[in-house]
């Protein structure tokens, strides 16, 4: 990437990051999760664990795939991120966990009642910082990267339509 190009792109990745509500992230090479995160400090917080949303692989992690939308709702940027785990106790925890459970939609109860649950059922809160080149614009792949559904207990049974009357065959 070219100089001109890159100094583009960091500016971008900023931006996406401090209007960011939910981005994709993909540890490993794996398939690409939808999460709610919360911008602080030019990073996104992410939760996960018991109880919250579904990122295998995260916690343990030290390096991720981030992908952000822009205002029209398409991807405008993925960038490699630097995960860090946020530990109950820390500095870091006291300052961030707080923020993050105040803005978790449809909390339990009051946000440090959800902090506390969060360090005793070792959920991870982790932090994603950008942390190489990202690639946007006419970099981005032009397909849409559409994958079949993955599994899921959640499965609805296909009822047969409901008849009043029988219906005569012709």
């Amino acid at each position: 990437m070219s100089d001109e190009v890159e100094r583009t792109v960091i500016p971008l990745v900023d931006e996406a990051v401090k209007k960011a509500a939910v981005c994709w992230v993909s540890v490993g090479g794996g398939p690409a999760y939808g999460l709610w995160c919360l911008p602080l400090d030019g990073a996104l917080l992410v939760v996960s664990g018991p109880g919250e949303q579904s990122a295998p692989g995260l916690a343990d992690a030290d390096a991720a795939e981030v992908t952000l939308r822009g205002d029209h709702g398409g991807r405008i940027v993925t960038w490699p991120a630097r995960v860090t785990r946020l530990r109950p106790g820390s500095e870091e925890w006291e300052t961030a966990a707080p923020l993050v459970a105040a803005k978790r939609l449809n909390a339990p109860g009051p946000s440090a009642d959800l902090v506390a649950r969060w360090a005793a059922e070792g959920c991870a809160v982790n932090r994603l910082s950008p942390a190489g080149t990202a690639v946007a614009g006419a970099d981005l792949p032009a397909d849409s990267l559409a994958e079949q559904p993955r599994e899921t207990t959640a499965v609805r049974a296909t009822r047969k339509p409901f008849r009043l009357h029988k219906v005569r065959r012709r």
